[in-house]
């Protein structure tokens, strides 16, 4: 039986289900196992399904309290009346019972009457995912929504499922009935098919489809005053008959065609609908209702005597979504309705779909073309374009905007546009074919004509393939000598086959690698089209070699002008070392000191200043007698807040190409990558309120992929970025590990933490806006103090150290070992005081150090930096933000970061000063972290990328003065009995960069 109720409903399982499967111990399993019974309701959506056990068994636990039922069974020839107790849900609650009864169906664990009603509440599901949706009235007058209208084989589903219904489905008789009668079968089984239909389209648009808003309630709403209505609805359920409408052109009409002599004054196309008339019995006889009203002999028997009814009856239903076919039924045939250039537009849309909703489909003229679309056209007038793509951006000229109108995907001539503006009318002929037009793109292209864009606008359109006008987005299309140049710039590392220049510079005392040659062609190929552009190669992979090799090339090929370099002061003697050793025939001047100068400069020579030096003497690098031929930002992130006084002073050098060299890119948040393009290529990106609003917000929420795609897009040209983890690009590099280590607090460390805390957090409970804000940063400052060492925290000098912090001990361990084995290391410390008493702490204990902060003068650092490259010293001790970028300190083969900087993209820059190219050894990552701490917490939200980590890595501490008191509260507060744990991470050469 339950193989056969599969077979009716047509969804019988797949083969691999048909293996007998144990049935899960759970309510819902359990009340399939028992009988079950539609019983119905008014609405049929308030119907339930009764389970009931045969034999009398207890019923299974569930939230719904057992009732009396009465139920007839047979009993040899007569029938035996017996009150069993039963589980009543409503119809939306016990559909997942019965669809899961019926895929238990092969188990043999579910009744045969469940099995059933499973089929019938997936024969309804199925039939409503087919839109055979009809509203209408129930008995009493509330409103219901009902399975229709049901074509021949939905009917013959639903006789052969009837047909297959044990007695046990229908066992409860029909109330008053005498003698006792039970229900009919197919009457039940097409209540229980509405019961399930009547829930599923209460949502806000079926409000839209129906002629009252009661079809979208979930609760019963009285409407008798739509009784009426409702039966002409009914009336077309079973109907043998469907209606559809053809929409075709009228060929008796006065003006077939549009343009030229037959344009009639620009009347255009009539059109009609013509009533078609289809079988439920078989879908595939079809006849127009002209032939049926003039009994023409050639009408298929399947349409009889009654199908002019059920047609009329279809119509009126059909004029109450879409009011004009109310004229059909004025006519003496519901044949054809000539139709007013609105009416033809309302069916070309959402009277289609209300149509469709009534049981009334549309049928389009064969060959009528929706797809009229638009796109902006950017190409410069012939007769103004520079002759070569060097010249375009520099020229200044502006494009012309103008709209290319396309059919099918093939662009419309001048004339086919200039018609179709001037068309008045929904649909016109064009190519053969029909094609419906949009009027308000029509207005679009009217008003748009002539509009101009800047050259790099124009730029920015084609990378991305749209530009916004007046709020929208529009499609775009580049033309010539733009596309040409979008063409030659999409691809960074493309080989540039435009360039007569390849190879590495003759005059380099060095040999490239292949990325460094890539990357020296890239460069050179963006300055050389007046672009500017970053270069965000990883730390060590050789971006000073790449860029004195540009200076180079140019140089080879004509005279640009010097090369001015702007850096951090830490990094002064290593540019002038750089550009003496691979360059010895150029001319390196320091612009930095009291007696900087910049008289004599040769063209070819490259200047090397500071930040420092260029805020002050902005003026004076902006008015040399020899123009800039390229103005380099070295350790770029200098520049990412482009309010500052140096972001502002840069933006006055005036030079022939713009670079930003960094190895962070995009350190916080996407504001600072705007900062950087918008120095090197102004305007590219547009304002920084439109970049957030455009891009910025969507990107950084993380959950649009499109604009982060197009944003991709747009930069991408002017952004090259590898890694030392990408293939190919550092094989020989040695294997990195990263080790967090753990340590615990002193006695003293942790009586201070928690004196500390608990004092700060009564402070900040009692404080508001800017005074909150800063308790948190102060408290935060003071707790990672105390972490590092008392005497930091309470500002001692010249006091005792040994034996008062847990990170000291381990320090002096791991140092011990490390000098032991005559090896070198960098110990980081974002805290000048903390290094200072790290060196004086290392003197006491015989071991030599030395100490770079942000104090160093510019010649003992690098004295310094040689110093240790040469062995002379093992232990260097560095301050994070003086020291963290630029260095080359290969001689190390450990790290210690003694503090965290709670940013990852910091301390790998730090750790890049020692695991660089010309790194032979492995190198070993030593991160210090104070257990149960707040250290120790934000380092494992950095590790799982998760939760309050996203906040600091995109804003900082500062997102941490935003928590409330009791996140505040248990971020800080000190975990004890913690356990000691040390995660080790072996890294490969491509999984050194995490």
């Amino acid at each position: 039986m339950a193989r056969l109720l599969l077979q009716v409903a047509g969804v019988d399982a797949p083969a691999r289900q048909r293996k007998p499967r144990a049935a899960v111990p759970d309510a819902s399993a359990a009340l399939g196992a028992c009988e079950a019974v539609f019983l119905p309701g008014d609405p049929p959506r308030q119907g339930r399904v009764a389970f009931w056990r045969a034999d009398g068994s207890g019923l299974p636990d569930c939230d719904a309290e057992p009732e009396e039922l009465t139920t007839v069974r047979p009993r040899g020839n007569g029938i035996r009346r017996r009150n069993v107790s039963a589980v009543l849900l409503p119809v939306a609650q016990a559909v997942p019972v019965l669809t899961r009864a019926h895929a238990m169906a092969h188990s043999g664990k579910a009744s045969a009457s469940a099995v059933l009603w499973g089929a019938g509440a997936l024969l309804a599901l199925q039939l409503a995912a087919r839109g055979r949706l009809l509203p209408g009235l129930s008995p009493a007058g509330f409103d219901a929504w009902r399975l229709g209208p049901l074509d021949g084989d939905d009917v013959r589903r639903i006789r052969e499922l009837a047909a297959a219904m044990p007695p046990e489905a229908r066992a409860v008789p029909l109330p008053g009935s005498s003698p006792v009668a039970l229900p009919a079968a197919e009457v039940l089984l097409r209540a229980f098919l509405d019961a399930v239909a009547d829930g599923l389209p209460r949502s806000p648009a079926a409000r839209h489809l129906t002629a009252h808003p009661a079809f979208a309630a979930r609760m019963p709403v009285p409407i008798p005053e739509q009784r009426e209505w409702a039966a002409e609805v009914a009336a077309g359920m079973d109907a043998g008959v469907r209606v559809s409408l053809r929409l075709e052109e009228d060929s008796a009409a006065p003006c077939g065609s549009w343009g030229g002599e037959d344009d009639c004054g620009g009347g255009g196309p009539e059109f009609r609908a013509v009533v078609q008339l289809h079988s439920l019995a078989d879908p595939t006889v079809v006849a127009d209702a002209a032939e049926l009203w003039a009994k023409d002999a050639a009408v298929p028997e399947q349409f009889s005597a009654r199908t002019r009814i059920d047609t009329l009856l279809a119509l009126r239903r059909g004029a109450k979504a879409w009011p004009p076919l109310s004229r059909l039924l004025a006519a003496a045939a519901p044949a054809v309705l000539q139709l007013a250039d609105d009416e033809l537009l309302d069916l070309l849309g959402e009277a289609a779909e209300r149509l469709a909703a009534a049981g009334i489909q549309v049928h389009l003229p064969r060959g009528l073309a929706k797809e009229l679309t638009a796109t902006g056209l950017l190409e410069p007038p012939r007769k103004k374009t520079p002759s070569d793509l060097e010249t375009f951006l520099s020229s200044g000229q502006l494009l012309e905007f103008s709209w290319q109108l396309a059919l099918g995907g093939e662009p419309l001539t001048e004339e086919e546009m200039d018609r179709l503006a001037e068309a008045h009318r929904p649909v016109v002929r064009l190519r053969d074919r029909w094609v419906v037009v949009d009027q308000a793109l029509v207005a679009k292209v009217r008003k748009q004509r002539g509009r101009e864009l800047t050259a790099i606008d124009a730029l920015g359109a084609a990378l991305t393939g749209e530009t916004e006008i007046d709020g929208t987005s529009v499609p775009v299309t580049a033309g010539g000598i733009l596309e040409q140049l979008r063409a030659r710039i999409a691809e960074p590392e493309a080989p540039d086959c435009a360039s007569a220049t390849t190879g590495q510079p003759a005059m380099l005392a060095a040999t490239l690698r292949d990325y460094q040659l890539r990357g020296l062609d890239w460069l050179d190929r963006m300055t050389s089209l007046s672009l500017g552009c970053c270069l965000g190669d990883d730390m060590g992979l050789g971006k000073t070699i790449t860029l004195i090799s540009l200076h180079l090339r140019r140089h080879e090929r004509s005279a640009h002008g010097p090369t001015l370099v702007v850096c951090p002061t830490s990094l002064l003697g290593n540019w002038e070392r750089e550009v003496q050793r691979f360059a010895p025939g150029i001319a390196v001047r320091r612009f930095h000191g009291p007696d900087r100068t910049l008289d004599g400069l040769a063209p070819n020579a490259v200047v090397l200043t500071t930040y420092g030096t260029l805020r002050r003497d902005a003026a004076r690098l902006a008015g040399t007698a020899v123009p800039w031929g390229l103005l380099v930002a070295d350790e770029a992130q200098h520049i990412k807040n482009p309010y500052s006084d140096t972001a502002r002073a840069m933006r006055t050098v005036p030079a022939a190409g713009r670079i930003a060299l960094t190895g962070t890119p995009v350190e916080n948040n996407l504001s600072e990558l705007w900062a950087l393009l918008d120095w090197t290529t102004p305007g590219l990106l547009g304002p920084l309120t439109a970049f957030r609003d455009c891009y910025a917000r969507a990107v950084e929420a993380g959950g649009d992929q499109e604009t982060a795609q197009r944003l991709a897009r747009l930069v991408g040209p002017f952004l090259l970025r590898r890694r030392k983890s990408d293939p190919g690009i550092a094989p020989e590099l040695p294997p990195k590990t990263e080790t967090d280590r753990p340590v615990s607090l002193t006695k003293e460390q942790a009586s201070l933490y928690e004196a500390l805390v608990r004092e700060s957090l009564s402070a900040i409970g009692e404080a508001d806006g800017m005074a909150r804000r800063g308790l948190v940063m102060k408290l935060l400052t003071g707790l990672k103090q105390v972490c590092n060492h008392p005497a930091q925290y309470l500002k001692e000098k010249n006091a005792k150290l040994a034996g008062r912090s847990g990170k000291l001990e381990l320090l002096d361990e791991l140092l011990d070992t490390i000098v032991a084995e005559d090896g070198s290391v960098l110990v980081f410390t974002q805290y000048a005081e903390m290094g200072r008493l790290l060196e004086q702490h290392l003197a006491a204990r015989g071991t030599a150090a030395q100490f770079l902060h942000g104090g160093t003068p510019v010649k003992q650092r690098e004295e310094m930096v040689d110093r240790f490259q040469r062995g002379e010293r093992q232990v260097f001790l560095l301050s994070l933000k003086a020291a963290g970028t630029g260095l080359n300190l290969t001689r190390a083969g450990h790290v210690i970061h003694f503090d965290r900087w709670w940013n990852p993209a910091v301390e790998d820059q730090a750790t890049d000063r020692a695991y660089r190219i010309g790194q032979t050894q492995p190198v070993q990552v030593h991160r210090l972290i104070a257990e149960g701490t707040v250290e120790d917490r934000i380092a494992q939200m950095l590790k799982q990328k998760k939760g309050l980590a996203d906040a600091v890595l995109s804003h900082g501490e500062a997102a941490l003065t935003e928590l409330s008191d009791a996140e505040l509260a248990e971020l800080v507060s000190r975990r004890h009995n913690t356990t000691p744990r040390s995660t080790d991470r072996q890294s490969t050469t491509r999984e050194s960069r995490q």
